[in-house]
C-alpha cells in the first residue's frame, strides 16, 4: 500500500511539473561552428552542442555565424550574439493565456514584444492584415527578404513596396505564436503594428479601457 501511495504522489507531482513552464533566461556569448556558448539564468557560461539539451531543458537548435536558435518549452527563438531572452514564465500551461494593455495617451494600444526573438514594441492595429515591421526591424529579427513575395502596400505617406513574409514567432506579453504572416516595409516605420494575422488568433474584449487578449489557438 505504502509503495502504491508513493507511486500515486510521484504520478501527481510528475503531472504537475509538467503543467508548469520554469522560467530561463538565456543569453548567447559565444558561437562557433555547431556550437554555441549560453548563459543561462545568469550562471557560468557553457558550450553546448548543436542538438544537445541542458540540464534547465534549453536545446541548441542552431548555430552560425552571428545568430543561434535554441527551443526550451517548445518555444523556439533566435538570439544573437550578446542577446538576451527570457524563454518562459513560470505560468500554469493548463491555463488560458491572456494579456491585458491599456491605451497610451493617444487612445493606442502598445505592447512590448518580440519578433523572432527581436525585442520590439507593437501597437494593435485591426485595420492592418498582416503583422507589418520597418526595414530595421526586420534586419534586428534576422529576417531575410531576398527570396520573399513582393507587393504593395498603402500606407499614411502613400504606397510603398512591402516583403510578404513568414514570421517564425511573434511574443506579445506571455502570448507567443509561431509561423504567422507579416510583410516587411521599404523603409522603417515608427513602431511594428500588430496586424490580423496575429490578432484573428485571440479572443479581444474591450472593458472599460482596457484590451484583454486571450490565445484561441
Amino acid at each position: 500500500m505504502r509503495l502504491a501511495k508513493r507511486a500515486a504522489c510521484a504520478a501527481g507531482l510528475s503531472a504537475l511539473l509538467a503543467s508548469v513552464a520554469w522560467a530561463a533566461d538565456v543569453s548567447v556569448v559565444g558561437l562557433y561552428p555547431g556550437k554555441a556558448v549560453l548563459v543561462i539564468n545568469g550562471g557560468a557560461p557553457r558550450t553546448v552542442a548543436v542538438g544537445a539539451t541542458t540540464a534547465e531543458g534549453v536545446k541548441l537548435i542552431a548555430a552560425g555565424d552571428n545568430v543561434a536558435v535554441i527551443e526550451s518549452d517548445g518555444r523556439r527563438q533566435q538570439l544573437r550574439l550578446g542577446e538576451i531572452v527570457s524563454m518562459a514564465e513560470a505560468v500554469d500551461a493548463n491555463k488560458p493565456v491572456i494579456v491585458t494593455l491599456l491605451p497610451d495617451r493617444r487612445g493606442h494600444y502598445v505592447a512590448a514584444g518580440a519578433v523572432n526573438g527581436a525585442p520590439m514594441k507593437l501597437m494593435v492595429d485591426t485595420g492592418a492584415t498582416f503583422v507589418s515591421i520597418g526595414r530595421s526591424d526586420a534586419m534586428r529579427a534576422g529576417i531575410d527578404v531576398g527570396k520573399a513575395e513582393v507587393g504593395l502596400s498603402q500606407t499614411a505617406n502613400g504606397v510603398t513596396h512591402v516583403w510578404k513574409v513568414k514570421l517564425d514567432t511573434v511574443r506579445v506579453g506571455d502570448i507567443t505564436l509561431r509561423n504567422v504572416d507579416g510583410v516587411v516595409h521599404s523603409g522603417d516605420l515608427p513602431i511594428a503594428l500588430l496586424g490580423m494575422s496575429f490578432l484573428n488568433r485571440m479572443e479581444m474584449k474591450r472593458d472599460s479601457d482596457s484590451l484583454t487578449l486571450r490565445q484561441r489557438f
